[in-house]
Order: C-alpha cells, then sequence, then structure tokens
C-alpha cells in the first residue's frame, strides 16, 4: 500500500515535495501469521524469515519440529491466537466448503487495529463484504488482495474506492518462468497417464 500511494505521489502533476512524515509500516521484525502452512506457505515463511520476521501458522496439520525450525515458525493450534498476535495476516489456503468465508466479521475483529490482511489464495476465503465494513471503520489498518470474487470485480464494487487496499489481478504467478514450469507439469502428467505411471501432481491422492 506504501509503494503503491508513494508511486502515484511520485508521478502525480500536483506533486511539489515529498513530505517527511509520510511514513509507511516496518516488516523487519514485524509477526506474520500464515493460515495455510502448505508447499506454497512454507516458501513465504522462508522468503519472510530473510526480513527476521516472527512467523505463526495455523494449519490443519502442525508441521515437523524439523521444518518449523528451519523457518522459525510458531504453530497457533486456534486460528484465533494467530489473528490476535499478528501484524500481517496472510490468507494461503486452498477454497473448500471450510475455508469458504474463513475470514469474517468475527475474525476481522479480532485482528489488530494496525494489521494488514493479504489474500494469494482465492477470493471467497473473506467475506468482502465484512472486509469492505472492516477497512471503512479502521477494524483493521489495510488488505491487500491478488484475489476477489468476482474476477475482476464490478466496477461499482465498494473496494475500488477505498484508499487502504491494493488489489491486484491475480498475477501471484504471472510470470514468464512460472508460466513454463506450469506448462512442463502439465505436460509431466498427461504423458505419465498415458504411460500408466504414477502422476507426479495427482489433484486428489488417491
Amino acid at each position: 500500500l506504501y509503494f503503491h500511494a508513494g508511486c502515484h505521489i511520485a508521478v502525480s502533476p500536483d506533486t511539489k515535495y515529498f513530505a517527511v512524515d509520510w511514513l509507511g509500516v516496518e516488516v523487519t521484525r514485524a509477526t506474520l501469521g500464515i493460515i495455510g502452512m502448505g508447499s506454497i506457505g512454507y516458501k513465504v515463511a522462508q522468503r519472510a524469515r530473510a526480513f527476521n520476521m516472527r512467523i505463526l501458522y495455523h494449519n490443519r496439520n502442525r508441521r515437523r519440529k524439523e521444518e518449523e525450525e528451519a523457518v522459525g515458525a510458531h504453530y497457533c493450534a486456534k486460528m484465533k491466537d494467530l489473528l490476535q498476535q499478528s501484524d500481517f495476516v496472510m490468507l494461503v489456503v486452498n477454497l473448500t466448503p471450510e475455508t469458504h468465508k474463513l475470514i469474517g466479521k468475527k475474525e476481522l475483529g479480532l485482528m489488530k487495529p494496525t494489521a494488514t490482511l493479504i489474500n494469494i489464495s482465492r477470493g471467497a476465503v473473506i467475506d468482502q463484504d465484512a472486509l469492505v465494513e472492516a477497512l471503512q471503520n479502521k477494524v483493521i489498518r489495510a488488505a491487500a488482495l491478488d484475489v476477489t470474487y468476482p474476477e475482476p470485480l464490478p466496477r461499482d464494487h465498494p473496494l475500488l474506492n477505498l484508499n487502504n487496499v491494493i488489489i491486484t489481478p491475480h498475477i501471484g504467478t504471472a510470470t514468464v518462468q512460472a508460466t513454463h514450469m506450469m506448462a512442463e507439469e502439465a505436460i509431466a502428467n498427461m504423458l505419465a497417464v498415458l504411460n500408466d505411471q504414477p502422476i507426479p501432481s495427482e489433484v486428489f491422492p488417491k
């Protein structure tokens, strides 16, 4: 959010000077709460450790002790504890009936008023009406969303008019290299099926 708004200030024709009291929020040593510590969540934790962040996580299954220690992550059996302690809450879960509107009014109310909610999973994991209300009433400081429902949002959606939310068009994996790797992985899966071999990336393992 700070970077996004700063870019607008830097290029605006109305800018005469940069305000010295315009300050952002430090990531280093802040607490990051990761909801969903699968392969992607774990990679997020690896990167967050480089910023000396305190890492909390909530997951259906606890990671092995060695995996926790490798990234300095602490397990929260109750999502409530993670929400109450985190400066940044990142959603990295699959969309299932159990995770549909996982974050609603109650969960947003548990978060710090200085916290930022980040969603890189699926839009429907958040109750967007509750999020709009929380952002309008400063229940939380801000939100950063790579996903929404629907995508794109209707042009009159209230989320598009808030200055404490940044929305990107589902571009978390939108790089040339990632697209090539996904294509190669898809081909490897098809060849495995045709040759009656184990499927490398089976969606529903037997």
